[in-house]
């Protein structure tokens, strides 16, 4: 019923998009608001993220210039922990396939690891944003984020108050919690094909970068 209900409500945002036909002049094309995709593939991504428990709402493709574009993209406000919801801060458009990796790793890597290492589940994840039209810092390569593929994760809330940060705990003074931001960067290393964190450079040493392509590449 409820992949039944995404589609539906897709098919209303498109033809809510296409508009009544004007009595006046008409408008460009390129002047249009473009509608949600509901292309095969992108029901099927769509399915998915609901059946793994993500709240989320599809958004319509941006293209924002050369390299920069938002496709086949969701808005999420919160995924599923094996308990209860996980909120989300601060995330901007996240490219589907993404948000699937996304949702999972926050489940199977990061709120498991949590209750396993600390003692508490995760309530929420603190990103530091994901689309922003920019190229690969020191390059004239773009940067997945300027295709909403990548998501730069800041924090970690958990449910007994206490906030686990990249910045301040990567090599903190508390043993558990720089165990569970390895193990749960590890963790992003399966799901993602670029992974950086602090080790890497310190351009990353406030937040963990996870890229759905790449190829494999974990630092």
């Amino acid at each position: 019923m409820f992949r039944r209900a995404i589609f539906l409500a897709l098919a209303t945002a498109t033809l809510a998009a296409c508009g009544a036909v004007p009595s006046g002049p008409t408008r460009s094309p390129q002047s249009a608001p473009r509608p949600v995709a509901i292309s095969p593939d992108a029901q099927m991504c769509l399915a998915g993220l609901s059946d793994a428990g993500s709240r989320f709402s599809p958004l319509p493709d941006r293209f924002d210039g050369p390299g920069c574009a938002v496709t086949g993209a969701v808005q999420l406000s919160a995924v599923r922990g094996d308990r209860t919801q996980l909120g989300i801060s601060n995330i901007g458009p996240v490219e589907c396939a993404t948000a699937q990796a996304f949702a999972a790793w926050a489940r199977f890597g990061v709120d498991r690891a949590a209750r396993q290492i600390l003692g508490s589940p995760i309530e929420r994840i603190e990103t530091m944003g994901s689309y922003v039209c920019r190229n690969v810092a020191g390059t004239e390569r773009r940067s997945a984020h300027s295709r909403a593929e990548a998501i730069d994760i800041a924090a970690f809330i958990l449910a007994d108050g206490r906030r686990i940060s990249v910045l301040g705990d990567w090599s903190g003074d508390s043993r558990e919690e720089r165990e569970f931001l390895r193990v749960v960067h590890q963790s992003a290393c399966k799901r993602f094909g670029t992974v950086l964190g602090p080790d890497y450079n310190a351009a990353h040493r406030d937040h963990l970068h996870l890229e759905i392509g790449g190829g494999s590449f974990c630092r």
